[in-house]
């Protein structure tokens, strides 16, 4: 692997500083290697992903509290779904805690913004997904006006405290902000406008969306700034190459499981007596 990365995607990846008026959504950053190259790579670290989750899986069913949440922002064709189905696709199933956040019902508009967030927390031994988050209430909201600005101001300082509270409970935090330039998003909206079997993947408000580009630009810039901590920070992927940006979430997702230091658990009886008794079975 080492012979295609420049440097690991955890360092590679990471916002701090980062203007998002000067990134280029169609480079590859820390990785040398071509299309090709990557493809192949994404198929062999798929497998060592799945290695690690398996052990996190494992250490959760005897006991152990910890897990690992990846939150997945971007703008509408920016590749989301497509980390879930080929990269959390790639683990045991049993393993991941997965949700997706729309547009908040009536019950959850009758609660606080995070009630909706905190019951869809990993559990111990758990990959959680959230496909979009608690984010939506400083990016959405503020760009369409849904709540006061003295509203959505706070819930910077909201999101810093609660993101503390998972970190002290044992949650590892992966955040992810996928890119894709204006010209990248029209010709996948386009895709999906010409192909039936896409249909469902669009909605007309998609292209309204696209108007206001420039403020959404300018709200993901407020929470890299505001948000991105030591605890927590914000790795940013150029998403216009599919299998970069796969990739690239792919060597995050090891960095973070391989920090936790894992083994797999101890036997909770003697094996070798087990193993007796099965032969006399």
């Amino acid at each position: 692997m080492a012979e295609y990365w420049n440097e690991p995607a955890s360092r590679a990846l990471r916002a701090d500083g980062l203007r998002i008026a000067d990134l280029d959504t169609s480079a590859r950053p820390g990785f040398r290697g071509d299309k090709q190259a990557g493809k192949r790579l994404l198929t062999e670290r798929g497998r060592v992903l799945a290695g690690e989750q398996e052990k996190l899986y494992a250490n959760g069913r005897s006991g152990d509290r910890r897990s690992v949440l990846l939150v997945l922002q971007g703008m509408d064709t920016a590749g989301k779904g497509g980390i879930v189905r080929h990269v959390i696709g790639s683990v045991d199933p049993q393993g991941v805690d997965h949700a997706a956040f729309g547009v908040p019902t009536e019950e959850e508009k009758q609660h606080h913004f995070l009630w909706r967030i905190r019951r869809a927390l990993p559990r111990g031994g758990q990959l959680g997904v959230f496909d979009r988050s608690h984010y939506e209430d400083v990016l959405v909201a503020r760009v369409h006006g849904l709540v006061p600005e003295e509203v959505w101001q706070g819930r910077y300082a909201e999101i810093n405290r609660f993101e503390q509270e998972l970190v002290d409970s044992g949650t590892t935090l992966v955040k992810v902000a996928l890119f894709v330039s204006l010209d990248e998003q029209k010709a996948r909206l386009r895709q999906r406008l010409q192909r039936p079997e896409k249909y469902w993947k669009f909605s007309p408000g998609d292209i309204d969306e696209r108007g206001y580009w420039p403020a959404y630009q300018e709200a993901y810039q407020a929470i890299l700034d505001r948000t991105g901590t030591e605890h927590a920070p914000w790795y940013v992927v150029p998403a216009d190459a599919k299998w970069y940006a796969r990739l690239a979430v792919t060597e995050l997702l090891i960095a973070a499981l391989r920090g936790l230091d894992l083994n797999w658990p101890a036997a909770t009886f003697d094996p070798a007596a087990e193993l007796r008794r099965l032969e006399r079975a």
